[in-house]
């Protein structure tokens, strides 16, 4: 059958042979040339890759380019042949769904070259953020498009499909409308993941406060956000929820961020040695960046005083832990000199003539 089939075509079978193996070599000789430079460039001094990055492109490369090799050969060969259409139709669907493959292993290739430059553990991480965020969303998207576009190439090769998809386009106008309506919600909530990516209302590790809980963000994605509540909760978030509403970003411009403690005294409190005693907590806690320090009194009513501690810190957390530390010991710090400062009722009574 296969000396009929090449007598056909007008093919020698060493001709045939001859195309095989040059289609072959050349497809073989690509792949060890791809895997040879990964391979040199993720164990060079100055890259931050994986010493086995190369690995995981060995499968997408070597079968997108043998698919190839298969393609060229049957194309030589003729495609019209009744037994060498369903071969040819099944080959053009592995070099679609494997070009695929390898264009999402790229992708991601890119995304960690490039983020493997910045830390998101340093202190002031406010441009590995930023990074962070934008390229990780990116990815995201590209990814879709490259999935979206593989399946429509690979429905479209189908005879049946494609005539439905021509029919589809003759009634796209109303189709558009009635898809428009129902996938409204969706569609907003990935054009807010667009807008987040650029404008960048938040960011990954962000702290906001969002529905009134605290938390920082963990994952941004084209559709949702996941918030990490500090009690370890997760809040699920609509991405329009950030573009429509409005929130609280203590690390928008800067992590830097004050504290605030508030004590309530007696009217006879000695305020100086309470402003004191607060500056030597201070001094002796390591989570005060040493640029704020300062006790006021902010309010007085009928039976106390209000007195508010304001100090600096690096970051919310370490603020919420100053904020503790202050807190409990300025009550100590009464409790102990000053017992007579504390809260208290007074009662006046007189004596009747």
């Amino acid at each position: 059958m296969i000396q009929d089939l090449i007598s056909e075509y007008d093919l020698t079978v060493k001709q045939l042979l001859f195309i095989t193996g040059i289609a072959i070599a050349v497809a073989v000789a690509l792949f060890f040339l791809t895997i040879l430079l990964l391979r040199r460039y993720s164990r060079r001094k100055d890259n931050f890759l994986e010493i086995n990055t190369h690995k995981k492109f060995i499968s997408p490369v070597l079968i997108s380019l043998l698919s190839i090799a298969i393609s060229i050969v049957i194309s030589a060969v003729d495609t019209q042949g009744s037994y060498l259409k369903p071969l040819n139709h099944i080959t053009n669907l592995v070099i679609i769904f494997s070009v695929s493959w390898l264009l999402i292993k790229i992708i991601r290739l890119g995304k960690k070259i490039v983020l493997n430059r910045y830390d998101v553990n340093d202190k002031d991480n406010l441009k590995a953020r930023k990074v962070y965020t934008q390229f990780k969303i990116i990815e995201r998207i590209l990814i879709a498009i490259v999935i979206v576009i593989a399946l429509a190439v690979a429905l479209m090769t189908f005879e049946g499909i494609r005539r439905i998809g021509v029919s589809l386009f003759a009634s796209a106008g109303v189709a558009g409308i009635i898809l428009g309506f129902a996938a409204q919600k969706l569609i907003a909530n990935v054009l807010a993941g667009f807008q987040i990516a650029i404008a960048q209302p938040i960011r990954l590790d962000d702290v906001v406060i969002v529905e009134g809980e605290w938390g920082w963000i963990e994952e941004i994605n084209l559709t949702y956000v996941v918030v990490r509540i500090w009690d370890k909760r997760r809040l699920i978030v609509p991405t329009t929820h950030f573009i429509e509403k409005a929130f609280q970003n203590w690390t928008r411009e800067s992590a830097e961020i004050l504290g605030t403690v508030f004590i309530y005294a007696d009217y006879t409190v000695p305020i100086d040695k309470l402003r004191e005693e607060l500056s030597r907590l201070l001094k002796t806690n390591k989570h005060w960046d040493g640029n704020v320090n300062n006790l006021q009194v902010t309010n007085a009513n009928d039976k106390t005083l209000e007195l508010r501690a304001l100090m600096s810190a690096a970051d919310s957390p370490s603020a919420w832990e100053l904020r503790v530390f202050i807190r409990e010991h300025l009550v100590k710090y009464l409790q102990e000199n000053h017992p007579e400062c504390l809260p208290r009722t007074r009662l006046m009574m007189e004596k009747e003539d």
